[in-house]
């Protein structure tokens, strides 16, 4: 018996994809997530997270597997690895649509990928006894869970993405000794942007964008996976991700927002992200000026910039209800 998830169509599975980048570059990589990794999944009978967006369960899987639990703020994934630990499989459905709004604010996305990458990475150091010492499940899918699924996709990715390309790389001007081999630094990134836009090569031009933008999340993906492995005081905050819904204003929400909105350009200000900014700008300017063995300045500006747009809060829509 499997349990049937049913996910939402490739064409109509966001409502506000077009409100602004911000909801642009969601899509895309959303688009390659349900149409690449979760049909892969389901087509090889492999792991797949179940999403909470839509989806059917039997409910002799639920009670099969431990019901809901709020130990994380993943609990959707959370039932989704139990249950397979007990030997169900997962189908993806993609021809059923079902609509869906994605954050159009940077700090309702950032939030919600806090809360996304923090359960994870705590739902990994909580699970991974459970999945090593599981009688129904194959070793080769343990160790596509443990190693690809979780420690891979939920810690190494953000670590290394975040402190190559911000750190090691900027710094690396500074230091001639120090050598990166091209392929480290073109080509994966590269080859990441291509198998991402594969399913959506409409937006193939808003790809760099993308990798810019990436680089900004990087950081917040990494601090909600430390905060999630070592159980920091907020790796169990939840807080509902802000939505439009059909409204346009703040002013004309039915719903009172969570928190109120941060007004004014001084509490607009992203201290991270304008801290990195200075920093980037500072690491290219000097390859600029000194040279040295690299020219890595065009890109290193515009990772800058794009730190201290996203510091400054210029990307996405002014206002949100959830």
């Amino acid at each position: 018996m499997l349990p049937l998830f049913r996910l939402d169509g490739f064409s109509n599975f966001t409502v506000n994809d077009r409100a602004s980048l911000l909801t642009r570059i969601q899509k895309t990589f959303l688009d390659y997530h349900f149409k690449v990794e979760q049909e892969a999944g389901s087509a090889t009978f492999s792991f797949f997270s179940f999403n909470g967006t839509a989806g059917v369960w039997r409910r002799e899987a639920i009670n099969d597997a431990g019901g809901w639990k709020d130990r994380t703020t993943v609990e959707d994934m959370d039932l989704a690895v139990r249950a397979t630990l007990k030997g169900w499989k997962f189908v993806y459905a993609g021809d059923v649509k079902v609509k869906s709004e994605l954050p159009s604010t940077y700090e309702a996305y950032c939030r919600q990928q806090f809360r996304w990458a923090c359960g994870s990475a705590n739902l990994f150091r909580k699970m991974t006894w459970e999945v090593l010492v599981a009688k129904q499940v194959s070793p080769l899918k343990k160790f596509y869970m443990i190693y690809s699924f979780f420690l891979l996709r939920r810690v190494v990715a953000p670590t290394v993405a975040f402190v190559l390309y911000n750190i090691i790389i900027p710094l690396s001007v500074m230091i001639p000794e120090v050598f990166l081999p091209v392929w480290g630094v073109a080509y994966i990134p590269t080859a990441l942007t291509v198998v991402t836009a594969i399913r959506n090569p409409e937006n193939l031009h808003i790809m760099p964008l993308w990798i810019l933008f990436e680089s900004v999340m990087s950081m917040h993906r990494l601090k909600a996976a430390v905060a999630g492995l070592l159980e920091l005081s907020e790796f169990n905050q939840w807080i509902v991700t802000q939505k439009v819904g059909n409204h346009v204003a703040e002013e004309n929400c039915e719903v009172p927002l969570l928190q109120k909105a941060r007004k004014g350009f001084r509490n607009r200000v992203n201290v991270p992200e304008i801290g990195f900014s200075v920093f980037l700008f500072t690491c290219a300017s000097y390859n600029l000026v000194l040279h040295g063995k690299t020219s890595y300045f065009i890109n290193l500006y515009l990772q800058g910039l794009a730190f201290f747009l996203l510091g400054i809060n210029c990307i996405g829509t002014t206002c949100c209800c959830f």
